[in-house]
């Protein structure tokens, strides 16, 4: 037997799942957040929630904020349920549930006026962000915002009526300037290298296209703090849907499953007020550069380095990948040898250690987290995630035979079939494109290396175009396994 999730509903869970402990209707709006995910929903959310349920801080409630045509589906789903969510956490040798309450409230895209009337609400003192990599409108070889995106242009030539998130935002602290209010903190919680910074830019950027004077005054006035959010959060299927009702019996139409490991960085940046998070395992710090590079590029450039020889053999979950001996090996090699040498101390933090974490993490046979997720939006990750590394060991006169075979992998995914001839279902903005270099590179690897957006000065390196041809090549006569191999021995290098 099953039971509907509603608040309604929450006594009659309560013995399969952890509840809220607080009063739903004691909370009051303080934060607005843009990209109601599942990650935000397993992170943010449940730190808030963590928070609420100890008895602290119930004036800052999230109110979802939905931009894409797409979000409705989601705000439609979670209204059906008053906005709960059960998550679901998952480790080696432990699973539980417990249904969240942090959102209260959650707006419809496509109704701009209602949004920015929101975000022109005094109690409203955080505006938080998960938009992913692609949504900051950052040109991926620069990493500086792009104004001339046709996005940004028709917000820029109509800031009445803004499409994107930061059109929004400017739009909501214009309101708040001329009412005499305060502005709200905004807080990206991407994963991005200095994700205040790149928001800062993005919004003050599009600020300066069509009124200048108020782009000045966010400059002056608004506070963007870095911060770096961690926790692996698959997308949900009907599996997870499925194992929540026969295992918790939550009838629940968008559960969010993840592993329990979580963490959360911040600059304490906040004029307006915060919740108290520290209290629930938030870490405030003067400095998140070094953590954002941790995590970065050896987490998310761990993922990114993984996806493409697993798609290519036909493998289908992480946990899977890293079963498969030829990957486990280069992942490790690759970590060990060139990224983690080229990562700034962190503080109280052995980066060995930490990629035995994550080398753990990623071997979480219960998280059912996939390869096409880690594949999608490369365009986006390999800038981000891989590129930086190649750089920085490029500029210290390293080599770079590893980081140089993941572009390649990249590359030879995007020929379209994997090793076994089954076709490969992209996700990517910039497929076509992508494909269209890939294709070229059969015969000529500069071809995909001319994507200077994506590839940037490290094409232009002699040292590293000779090391994408040859691994390209050796993909191409030998196939992915040999080629792994070759990596492992040493003689890819020859």
């Amino acid at each position: 037997m099953t039971t509907k999730l509603s608040l309604a509903t929450l006594d009659a869970i309560k013995d399969r799942a952890g509840i809220p402990a607080y009063a739903r209707a004691s909370l009051k709006p303080g934060i607005v957040h843009f990209g109601v995910g599942n990650f935000h929903r397993a992170h943010q959310a449940v730190y808030l929630d963590d928070l609420f349920n100890s008895g602290l801080d119930h004036d800052w409630a999230i109110i979802g904020a939905g931009v894409l045509p797409s979000d409705e589906t989601m705000r439609a789903r979670l209204a059906e349920q008053d906005y709960l969510t059960t998550v679901v956490e998952q480790d080696n040798n432990r699973t539980a549930a417990h249904v969240t309450g942090a959102m209260i409230d959650y707006l419809s895209p496509g109704n701009p006026a209602a949004t920015i009337a929101r975000l022109a609400d005094p109690q409203i003192r955080i505006v938080s962000m998960t938009i992913t990599e692609g949504g900051y409108f950052i040109d991926p070889a620069s990493g500086r915002f792009n104004p001339e995106h046709p996005a940004i242009a028709a917000d820029a030539a109509h800031p009445e009526a803004p499409k994107t998130v930061f059109g929004l935002v400017i739009a909501g602290l214009k309101a708040r300037r001329e009412a005499g209010v305060p502005p709200f903190t905004v807080m990206s919680c991407d994963n991005i290298p200095g994700n205040g910074e790149v928001t800062h830019a993005a919004v003050v950027g599009l600020a300066r296209l069509s009124d200048p004077a108020l782009a000045d005054w966010i400059d002056e006035n608004v506070a963007f703090p870095n911060g770096m959010v961690d926790r692996i959060t698959p997308a949900t299927s009907r599996r997870e849907i499925d194992v929540t009702a026969s295992d918790y019996g939550i009838e629940d139409n968008w559960p969010v499953f993840c592993e329990e490991f979580k963490q959360w960085v911040l600059e304490d940046k906040f004029p307006q007020g915060r919740p108290a998070l520290e209290k629930v395992g938030v870490q405030f710090v003067p400095d998140v550069a070094p953590y954002e590079h941790m995590k970065i590029r050896i987490l998310n450039g761990g993922h990114a380095a993984i996806a493409y020889p697993a798609s290519l053999l036909d493998i289908h979950f992480v946990h899977e990948a890293m079963e498969e001996p030829l990957i486990r090996a280069f992942l490790a090699k690759l970590e060990t040898e060139e990224i983690i040498p080229v990562i700034p101390p962190v503080p109280d933090t052995d980066l060995r250690d930490y990629y035995t974490l994550i080398e753990s993490r990623f071997s979480n046979p219960k998280i059912g987290d996939t390869i096409p997720r880690l594949a999608q939006d490369g365009s986006n990750r390999q800038p981000k995630f891989i590129l930086p590394s190649t750089a920085d060991r490029l500029a210290a006169g390293e080599d770079v035979v590893g980081l140089a075979l993941v572009s390649a992998l990249w590359c030879r995914y995007f020929e379209g079939t994997s090793d076994s001839g089954k076709a490969i279902v992209f996700n990517d903005a910039s497929a076509e494109r992508l494909q269209a270099a890939a294709l070229a590179a059969k015969s000529d690897p500069d071809a995909f290396l001319a994507l200077s957006d994506i590839f940037g000065e490290v094409a232009t390196s002699d040292l590293f175009r000779r090391r994408f041809a040859r691994a390209l090549r050796h993909l191409y006569e030998k196939g992915t396994r040999e080629t792994l191999s070759a990596y492992l021995d040493g003689s890819l290098a020859d």
